[in-house]
């Protein structure tokens, strides 16, 4: 069966036969179907989103490696080396949804008060208590770190988050009642 075809073109045994009607056709489509045409590269939408994603969060981390600290960035205990403190979210998945819970309600307070000059005597002297708060907080977070979760550490500093709220919705009370009186005595002047 295999024949050498150097043997067969010096014997001149091949005949000249005329190929098959529609052979060229018939190749064709058979090396069409081996092998297919590759298809041109095509973006589709999810490639360009996906694309776009990854330079925005390059972006925004590079900003943020690149910021300059501040130092109101990280608290600070006073007289100590600058520790990783742990917070009630390193103790329990339970009290990280309530530290969090905390922290947003404190930081919801905080945005939707106006500060005003008028209001400006009333804001510093709850600013003062808030900060005096922050820096227990930090203590607690820095005895939880050394000497570990406790019970009273812990209540602690839950009982400090709650009192930052509540100091916080009797500002918030302080100022309605501030704006309340003012208009009030604004609507006395207009009518004399």
């Amino acid at each position: 069966m295999a024949q050498d075809l150097r043997e067969l073109f010096k014997n001149d045994k091949i005949t000249d036969e005329k190929m098959p009607k529609n052979h060229q056709e018939r190749f064709l489509d058979k090396l069409d179907a081996a092998l297919p045409e590759e298809k041109q590269a095509k973006f589709n939408w999810m490639q360009i989103a996906a694309s776009v994603v990854v330079l925005l969060g390059l972006s925004f981390g590079a900003f943020k490696y690149f910021q300059p600290k501040t130092m109101g960035d990280t608290p600070e205990v006073a007289n100590t080396k600058k520790v990783n403190t742990k917070t009630l979210g390193d103790v329990s998945p339970g009290l990280k949804k309530v530290e969090d819970y905390y922290l947003a309600s404190i930081n919801l307070e905080l945005s939707k008060m106006t500060y005003t000059p008028e209001t400006k005597e009333l804001f510093d002297g709850y600013l003062i208590q808030l900060n005096a708060l922050d820096k227990e907080y930090q203590k607690l977070s820095l005895e939880l770190t050394e000497a570990g979760p406790s019970e009273l550490t812990v209540n602690a500093l839950i009982d400090n988050l709650k009192l930052r709220l509540n100091l916080l919705y009797r500002l918030r009370e302080q100022l309605q009642k501030f704006n309340t009186s003012d208009a009030k005595a604004e609507e006395v002047s207009q009518s004399i």
